[in-house]
């Protein structure tokens, strides 16, 4: 049935021009809205059960079991590498499936590792092999931030791409805190009748239920599977195949933003992830899940204003400056940190990876933005002299780039929720210490300010954004 008012056809869009102002003022930012609003909490899900086993590595050992530290930093960063990879497939999944059903599809498949990780926690005979698959499927979390941010870019204006990106990416990152902060809470007490006896916590004998850190997010999981089924639109125009959506791996701004956008929002997931275990190696005297959730809600909080700040005064300038405070963060963390196990101060390091997470946050916002302006400035470029209809396709063409390049540029990135924890547990097996990891950072902080100023933020720039 064809709703001629809505320009619809059941939950497809038929007629979607958010460019118009006439348009969006009558019906379409009314649509956007909603999906939007639909779309934020399916993605905080997919943040808090991506990132979960960071919450729980910390307390396996004390319930009885027996891994090593790098071990339960593999446990921590495999949900940052199988999400990162399929990243990869889930940023082209919107125009070929569309965002209804892919969302449907992809936040309902977040209840498999939810509810495994719940029962597999109460067996002290589970293998590490499991716990290996478990955090593997986490990974269905990851995913579906590319897929989330193709989405949503297709329904808004580019004069407003930055802060809904932004409201759909920081809103949804916050899954990561809310985790953070919900799991120690939510292992203290029986809050399902049938979900299991308590554990027994080495040191002071306390019982927790562990498998709440999992079965938590079940009824959610249920709720906006739902929700996303009844309440999403698909938008017709959007459609492409893989082939057509494939042009972007020729564009040289798709690798370059790329290279950005894994500073930023791989340095967000990638501190997330290994925060916890950080803390609990060179601050043993601290408990991290005390503190842990600051970071990711910090950063997550800010990702708005780093999409504001980019539409007002520029994607590149922010982008820019940012990078040069991201440096000075670290050489922050890195004062503050002890040395062989003697001095540091932890109040000092917290306060200087608040101001890290910050700036992920922030440049997460501000490349977002660069993505948009950087294809629709080439495309036009293109079609330049061609005529109306020329010019009209190479929008329309630069609406697909855009979202595959968004989609896939998270892809790559995502791979910091691997990276960054594993070369903590790399430089702390090799030296005593995570100092090699962070000198690591600081040098890839370095290319991202040359590849900044050079292509986008100087006067001259190849693409001024």
């Amino acid at each position: 049935m064809t709703d001629a008012t809505a320009g619809s056809h059941g939950h497809v869009l038929t007629d979607w021009r958010p460019e118009d102002p006439d348009f969006w003022a009558s019906k379409g930012k009314r649509i956007a809205t909603r999906n939007l609003w639909i779309s934020i909490p399916c993605l905080l899900l997919a943040f808090s059960v991506w990132l979960v086993w960071s919450a729980v590595t910390v307390r396996l050992n004390r319930i009885g079991f027996d891994f090593t530290t790098n071990q339960l930093f593999w446990l921590a960063s495999l949900p940052g590498l199988s999400g990162a990879t399929l990243r990869i497939f889930y940023s082209f999944m919107i125009p070929i499936f569309g965002g209804r059903l892919w969302t449907t599809i992809s936040t309902a498949s977040l209840a498999i590792p939810a509810f495994w990780m719940g029962v597999a926690v109460q067996n002290p005979d589970t293998t590490y092999t499991t716990f290996l698959i478990i955090a593997l499927l986490c990974g269905f979390g990851g995913g579906n931030f590319a897929s989330s941010m193709a989405n949503i870019s297709f329904f808004y204006p580019k004069a407003s791409q930055g802060s809904a990106l932004g409201m759909n990416a920081g809103l949804g990152n916050l899954g990561v805190s809310v985790m953070q902060f919900t799991v120690p809470l939510v292992i203290t007490f029986a809050m399902f009748g049938l979900a299991g006896d308590p554990q027994v916590l080495d040191g002071d004998g306390a019982d927790i239920w562990l498998q709440n850190a999992g079965f938590i997010w079940v009824p959610f999981i249920v709720i906006f599977t739902v929700a996303a089924w009844f309440g999403m639109n698909d938008i017709a125009s959007a459609s492409a195949s893989f082939k057509e959506q494939s042009i972007i791996f020729k564009r040289k701004h798709n690798w370059l933003m790329t290279w950005l956008y894994i500073a930023t929002f791989g340095s967000f997931i990638g501190y997330s992830a290994g925060f916890p275990m950080l803390i609990r190696t060179q601050f043993p005297e601290v408990d991290p899940l005390t503190y842990a959730w600051l970071g990711p809600f910090v950063g997550a909080l800010i990702r708005p204003v780093g999409g504001w700040m980019a539409d007002k005064i520029g994607g590149a300038r922010v982008t820019f400056w940012n990078f040069i405070v991201m440096i000075g963060a670290v050489f922050g963390v890195l004062y503050y940190l002890p040395s062989d196990g003697v001095g540091g101060s932890f109040f000092p390091f917290l306060f200087m990876f608040m101001l890290l997470f910050s700036t992920t946050g922030i440049g997460n916002g501000s490349t977002f933005r660069m993505i948009s302006i950087i294809f629709r400035t080439e495309r036009a470029r293109d079609a330049e002299g061609k005529g109306e209809d020329a010019m009209a396709q190479a929008m329309q063409d630069a609406r697909k780039e855009s979202a595959a390049v968004l989609g896939f540029s998270s892809a790559m990135a995502a791979y910091g929720a691997f990276f960054i924890p594993k070369s903590y547990g790399t430089s702390i097996d090799m030296t005593g210490g995570p100092e090699g990891a962070l000198y690591a950072f600081i040098a890839y902080y370095v290319t991202c300010i040359v590849v900044t100023w050079w292509w986008y933020s100087r006067k001259g720039a190849e693409m001024p954004c």
